[in-house]
């Protein structure tokens, strides 16, 4: 008897469920995942236009057009021969309570990580950031920052639950390390004279390659364990309209591309992909970025770990 499904999905519009249609695993802690997808449908702590709530099933969407590659190109090997990627689905909390929110989050970035998986995140506004790095101190302790944005994200006159300052926050509660942090895309307003991190602008970043970002990011970062954050407003409005707060002058989706890929073999620990919010998009370009840099943040994650020879 033939089935619905008995042939692989290859279209590019079809059976999107999981990220990458990979399998959905709701009780990801029991399974032999190397790394957890985890969608954060939040955006409370938004101070621009909201919808970044809806950002994870928009990514999910758009990842289609990417599950049909086997090998995914330039990468010369084929990521699920050698890691195994379940999707645990979007967090639940008490929807409208940002204090539920945030400790849920915690709670269960502290499960997955202490089990020794990888957890690759998908916003949500930017505050997301703030609880999943309190679950990977934890684990990693004092960690190196790779910011990527429009913003320094380190205002201090925020509320408690404001996607402007987790990077204020995390450096006093002893999270992050500055001095071996960087912040690439800036082109907003900050308090240059009393920054702590290294800021690559996107006005520089436009006129520098690849190639320099990265040796800039390997000699600031070391052999820290290092978190990636990737604010999709750090492209430029061009690549990436579907974003609460979008900034003129931003670097491109093939510039960000290559430069995480660039950091194959460093200690990233934790991932994240923020602030797609899929009503202000165009033909599913902004979701489509997102989808395709955490899908270049997996393979540097199998690289770093050792797993491909």
């Amino acid at each position: 008897m033939t089935t619905l499904n008995d042939k692989p999905d290859y279209s590019l519009y079809s059976n999107a469920f999981g990220y990458l249609r990979l399998p959905l695993d709701f009780s990801p802690l029991k399974s032999d995942a190397d790394v957890v997808v985890l969608g954060l449908p939040f955006d409370m702590a938004t101070t621009g236009r909201s919808g970044g709530r809806m950002g994870p099933g928009a990514i999910r969407q758009a990842s289609v057009n990417l599950a049909w590659e086997e090998t995914r190109w330039p990468w010369d090997f084929t990521l699920s021969d050698h890691i195994k990627v379940v999707d645990a689905g979007d967090l639940v909390y008490d929807c409208g309570d940002a204090a539920d929110f945030t400790q849920r989050v915690e709670d269960f970035a502290t499960a997955i990580v202490e089990s020794g998986k990888g957890l690759l995140s998908f916003g949500g506004d930017h505050f997301v950031t703030l609880p999943l790095l309190r679950a990977h101190y934890k684990k990693h302790g004092k960690m190196a920052l790779l910011h990527f944005d429009a913003h320094t994200d380190t205002y201090s006159q925020g509320s408690k639950y404001d996607h402007g300052t987790m990077f204020y926050h995390a450096p006093n509660e002893g999270i992050i390390s500055p001095e071996h942090s960087l912040q690439i895309g800036i082109r907003t307003e900050y308090d240059t004279a009393n920054h702590l991190f290294k800021v690559i602008d996107a006005a520089s970043a436009n006129d520098m390659s690849a190639d320099e970002i990265v040796a800039q990011i390997k000699q600031r970062v070391g052999d820290m364990p290092l978190y990636v954050t990737f604010d999709i407003d750090c492209l430029d409005p061009a690549f990436a309209p579907g974003t609460g707060t979008p900034v003129c002058g931003g670097i491109t989706s093939d510039k960000a591309m290559k430069i995480i890929r660039g950091l194959r073999g460093m200690n990233i620990v934790g991932m994240d992909v923020v602030e797609v919010a899929p009503a202000y998009d165009s033909a599913e370009i902004t979701a489509l970025a997102g989808a395709t840099l955490g899908l270049e943040m997996l393979h540097v994650w199998a690289d770093g770990k050792g797993l491909i020879k």
